[in-house]
């Protein structure tokens, strides 16, 4: 019986960490390494002091990263490439209030979710915020 258990137990763990997030398994976007510091007092990255103003940031990802205050310490940031499309074939997303919209397609990609209506949703990494500085890093 104790096996039996055992099994049980052990199969969940491993089916537990297996990783099926979508949106950093895209076909499209290649890993780039993140490793971005912004400084909420320089007037360019002012706007992620306030919840639902995304900044555009160049020259990180595949083309550039979207930063957005979703609450109280807590920001997303995505890759500004579309998810859905080849990576030369497209321009970086613009950013549309809340939403990020693809320049191929017109598909809108919302920014505290990063989902759409296509296949794949955006290209997540993660972030940190302390004082003053957001750290987007993947």
């Amino acid at each position: 019986m104790k096996k039996i258990w055992f099994f049980i137990v052990f199969t969940a763990v491993l089916f537990s960490c297996s990783d099926n997030n979508r949106s950093n398994n895209n076909p499209y976007i290649p890993n780039y390494s993140i490793n971005a510091y912004l400084d909420t007092n320089l007037p360019s990255y002012n706007n992620l002091l306030y919840v639902s103003n995304p900044v555009y940031v160049s020259n990180y990802g595949a083309k550039g990263i979207i930063v957005m205050k979703t609450g109280p310490n807590t920001f997303t940031a995505f890759d500004a490439a579309c998810p859905n499309q080849e990576l030369t074939s497209c321009t970086a997303m613009t950013i549309d209030g809340i939403y990020a919209v693809c320049s191929c397609d017109k598909v809108k990609y919302n920014l505290f979710t990063g989902l759409g209506e296509k296949e794949y949703p955006m290209k997540q990494y993660r972030v940190e915020f302390s004082g003053t500085v957001v750290h987007v890093y993947n």
